[in-house]
């Protein structure tokens, strides 16, 4: 009896497991998916599901899948099993993964989905094929189904625009301007469109420089005589092309106790800068992107031109390129209609993303993706300017070395499968914005966002791939440094020899790069915070994902690794690696104490609380700081990056310096050094 209970109960499992929408999908197994036929799932570190798509050539399919409580990378492949692409956008844990296939030839298609980080032990996911239909024809409705999965009111969204020859030749809107009252992004919807910005204000300089009311190699104490003199002239070119050493105001300002989403004016980041003691380096040396050159560029144009930056941009910018839809937002409180609001997303669904700057020069241009057509419009034929700015839009930043960098003038010049590419992007709260050109093609992508996940320079290039697809050079003929991390070109290193590459190298002084191996797979941190996949083209030689940079690990005649090199874009930095530090061994007590920096006027108090040194501020989540060698400890805020102590004679703690990306040692004084 016993055993025929036993048989019943097994077989009632069995039904409930067939029962319930797959969901504990076994690793491996290949389940095939059906259009708007949704599968749940578990799934756990160390599994790997495996779903098929029938498809037809030439077809166009949409997949979401939903992430709830784990990070899950989706690869696909074709019938033959070669890799398409990798899917894993930036939201982390939760939310949505948006898969596309477009079918080439008639067959089983694979979607392979696996934890993306072996610290994640388990969670879930939903799958659903919500589109599937005959690949587009048009340009126009191809750009249309690469945005299908937008093309809803309960998402936040994007509007585009494309001009081509002079003429915007396609146009549309996606998603919800504002979730709260429905209203759809479209081409004249106004966004804030951050970092894009600024062009307009590098554009502004050459206005005024064409007047004869300034000269590029102007000292900036000339026009701002406020700010410190550090010893050594900055020039407005050198605040152009970023290399001017200034600290950046951001990072200046949340270390100081700022939130990013409280009211930050331009009065309150000039009086930050004027408090500052040191650079990051010698003005000329290196270039390093910096908010603050902008934000005093614009004050440049306003106490040159006797106008409010705003105003000066309206008159000699916007009216007359009839950009009637755009303006510098210098004033929180105003009413601009017809906006968007910016969303982020967590593990309880879409949240606002709050801005209010009051500070305008480095972001802060309000703009719709029509209007910015018509900026792009005027690199071709300069109604606004003449022929001589614009080709001073396009010169790159030389360095005290004598090298030439890619940035130029608010633009990013470069090559994109053969063909000059000027680009520029922004990123501010949930906002997201994207400008692509290529000058000789005469054409121009806009993508604007509101969602903080959106990935709009990814948007642009596959635009273009759509509407340059002939104009491309061929692969055999291009000369360009390729991004590699594309390339299908992948092997499988032995997990004995990942090993020896892991651990700690130094980039630059206030910059660790941690190479640690998970799940049979290496990533890198930055100081531990951000993670990059490193992906194998050789026993020693890994592309970053995503990001066009190749790291290739070097070892000493005892066969002991000794550095690795970092090649991005052929620009190389050489990283010794660190020796092995006893983070035990580190008497925590010793560094605690209160720390004042009279560059910010801020205090910060270091305490041990449960066996970690936390940095406590009053309008910040607590720090925690992590030995990496002696005296250096690494943050865990991005504001934060690098601790360094300073001891005095005796050894005793006198003070630290606090560096992040865009920040180096910043001073703080141990106020209560006596006890």
């Amino acid at each position: 009896m016993k055993s025929s209970k036993f048989k019943m109960a097994l077989l009632i499992l069995v039904f409930l497991f067939l029962a319930s929408g797959n969901n504990a999908i076994a690793q491996n197994a290949h389940v095939e998916l059906i259009k708007n036929k949704q599968i749940t799932s578990s799934i756990k570190n160390g599994e790997k599901h495996e779903y098929t798509i029938k498809l037809e050539v030439q077809q166009f399919s949409f997949i979401r899948l939903n992430q709830k409580g784990i990070d899950i990378l989706i690869t696909t492949y074709d019938p033959d099993g070669k890799k398409l692409q990798d899917f894993d956008s930036p939201n982390g844990a939760n939310g949505p993964e948006l898969i596309t296939i477009i079918s080439e030839k008639k067959g089983n298609y694979r979607i392979e989905v696996k934890p993306f980080d072996e610290k994640e032990a388990k969670g879930s996911y939903d799958l659903k094929i919500e589109m599937l239909e005959p690949k587009a024809v048009t340009p126009e409705k191809q750009t249309d189904q690469l945005f299908a999965a937008w093309n809803n009111m309960e998402t936040p969204g994007a509007s585009v625009a494309v001009a081509k020859d002079g003429k915007i030749v396609f146009k549309k809107g996606y998603g919800s301007a504002n979730l709260e009252y429905d209203i759809p992004n479209s081409p004249a919807t106004i966004f804030h469109i951050a970092s894009v910005s600024k062009q307009f204000t590098a554009f502004s300089i050459l206005l005024l420089a064409n007047d004869g009311k300034l000269s590029l190699n102007d000292d900036i104490r000339k026009y701002i005589p406020e700010m410190p003199d550090f010893g050594k002239t900055i020039t407005l070119k050198q605040l152009i092309h970023h290399t001017s050493g200034l600290r950046d105001q951001w990072n200046i300002l949340a270390i100081a106790g700022w939130r990013l989403d409280d009211v930050i004016t331009t009065e309150q980041v000039l009086k930050m800068m004027s408090k500052q003691k040191e650079l990051n380096f010698n003005p000329g040396d290196e270039h390093m992107y910096c908010n603050t050159g902008y934000t005093l560029l614009a004050e440049v144009v306003a106490r040159v031109s006797g106008q409010s930056f705003a105003e000066f941009t309206k008159k000699r910018i916007f009216e007359p390129l009839k950009m009637n839809n755009t303006q510098f937002y210098d004033d929180y409180e105003k009413i601009v209609k017809n906006r968007s609001y910016s969303f982020y997303q967590n593990e309880f669904g879409y949240k606002k993303s709050v801005l209010s700057y009051s500070t305008a020069g480095a972001t802060s241009l309000f703009t719709t993706a029509e209007d910015l057509c018509l900026w792009a419009i005027n690199f071709e034929n300069p109604k606004v300017g003449n022929k001589q700015i614009i080709e001073q839009m396009n010169e790159r930043g030389i360095l005290n070395s004598g090298d030439t960098i890619s940035y130029a003038f608010g633009q990013d010049i470069g090559n994109y499968k053969g063909l000059k590419y000027l680009s520029h992007g922004g990123a501010d709260a949930g906002y997201r914005s994207f400008l692509g050109r290529f000058p000789d093609q005469k054409f121009s992508v806009v993508v604007l966002s509101n969602f903080a996940n959106f990935q709009p320079w990814d948007y642009t290039l596959k635009i273009a791939d759509i509407y340059l697809k002939d104009k491309f050079v061929k692969e055999e003929h291009q000369k360009e440094i390729k991004d590699t991390t594309t390339t299908d070109k992948t092997i499988v290193v032995d997990n004995e020899i990942l090993n020896t590459y892991c651990g700690k190298y130094q980039i630059q002084e206030n910059v660790i790069f941690n190479v640690v191996l998970e799940n049979n797979q290496l990533f890198a941190k930055i100081n531990d915070n951000e993670k990059f996949q490193l992906n194998p083209v050789s026993n020693t030689e890994f592309n970053v994902k995503g990001l066009g940079i190749k790291v290739t690990f070097s070892k000493e005649d005892d066969g002991e690794i000794s550095k690795c090199t970092i090649d991005q874009g052929g620009q190389l930095t050489n990283a010794p690696r660190l020796k092995p530090f006893d983070a035990t061994s580190v008497n925590l007590s010793e560094f605690a104490g209160e720390y004042y920096s009279p560059e910010i006027s801020t205090t910060y108090t270091f305490e041990v609380d449960k066996e970690k040194l936390v940095a406590k501020h009053m309008r910040l989540s607590d720090i925690v700081m992590s030995p990496v060698r002696t005296d250096f400890f690494s943050g865990s805020q991005w504001f934060f990056g690098q601790i360094e102590f300073i001891r005095d004679s005796n050894k005793k703690i006198t003070g630290c310096k606090v560096s992040s990306g865009r920040i180096r040692n910043l001073k703080f004084e141990k106020i209560d050094g006596k006890k």
